[in-house]
């Protein structure tokens, strides 16, 4: 009876901590709505090019698979291009870069391999979604934070009575604490002029990270270490991050649609 007592207690155990684990890669509703609403402005022939390589998949399924091949030893090479560091109030290259690279060129990379007539149909399909989910992550501010604290993921606070870090308040905390599932959240938001996605599609992938950088200032000066956020922490700040979603899913879907026109 003992014995089966101490394998009742492990196997809590490991099912805790596997969820604990799993938390890393969390942010998956926020993937989610950028990629359906990208899906959403695609070009026809885009989106006929995109759903032969991803067959069944839409933009908003395959936006998370570039955090769901992290704990692979295989891909781990690709884990530096989820961010850039760079200190602020500098320009991109003025430092050393990271020989690992970095969000922008990883974009780039995605973009070349996508444009490549010589590109395998494998590579095709990997680069797209890799693509999908780093123009994701280049509208989070903190994925161009500073290299010090990680881009806020040693910036300790509280969410509520929860013990946290600011990276993950943004990634989301907010959003989750929204109540709303990615496709809710996209339809709620999804509501601009065509003149204005036309504005938010112009510029280059450094445009839009020294624009996420300027946010990345503002947030880090939106709380202290150790504060305690909650509901007015949201409602100060949530309009941004439902913009980035927004912003996000509009570039990815201009990018997109100039790859495959």
């Amino acid at each position: 009876m003992k014995k089966y007592s101490y394998l009742f207690v492990i196997l809590v155990f490991f099912s805790f901590y596997g969820l604990q684990a799993n938390e890393v890669v969390w942010g998956k509703t926020g993937h989610r709505t950028t990629g359906h609403i990208a899906q959403k402005h695609l070009s026809r022939k885009a989106k006929k090019e995109i759903k032969k390589l991803l067959g069944g998949q839409n933009l908003a399924t395959a936006s998370t698979y570039a955090d769901e091949i992290k704990s692979d030893e295989v891909y781990r090479k690709y884990s530096a291009w989820h961010y850039v560091n760079f200190s602020f109030g500098t320009k991109y290259g003025d430092e050393p870069l990271n020989p690992g690279g970095d969000i922008i060129s990883g974009i780039n990379t995605c973009k070349e391999v996508l444009q490549n007539p010589n590109s395998t149909r494998a590579d095709k399909v990997f680069y797209l979604k890799l693509l999908i989910h780093f123009i994701g992550d280049l509208h989070q501010p903190l994925h161009c934070g500073k290299a010090s604290d990680k881009g806020g993921n040693d910036f300790q606070v509280r969410w509520f009575d929860q013990g946290t870090n600011l990276h993950k308040v943004w990634d989301s905390k907010m959003i989750d604490s929204y109540g709303m599932s990615y496709t809710e959240l996209a339809e709620s938001i999804d509501v601009v002029s065509k003149k204005r996605r036309q504005q938010w599609q112009e510029g280059s992938i450094l445009d839009w990270a020294y624009e996420s950088q300027a946010l990345a200032d503002k947030v880090y000066k939106s709380a202290k270490s150790g504060e305690k956020l909650k509901y007015s922490y949201s409602y100060e700040n949530l309009d941004t991050v439902k913009q980035q979603l927004l912003k996000g899913g509009i570039r990815l879907a201009g990018v997109l649609n100039e790859i495959f026109r």
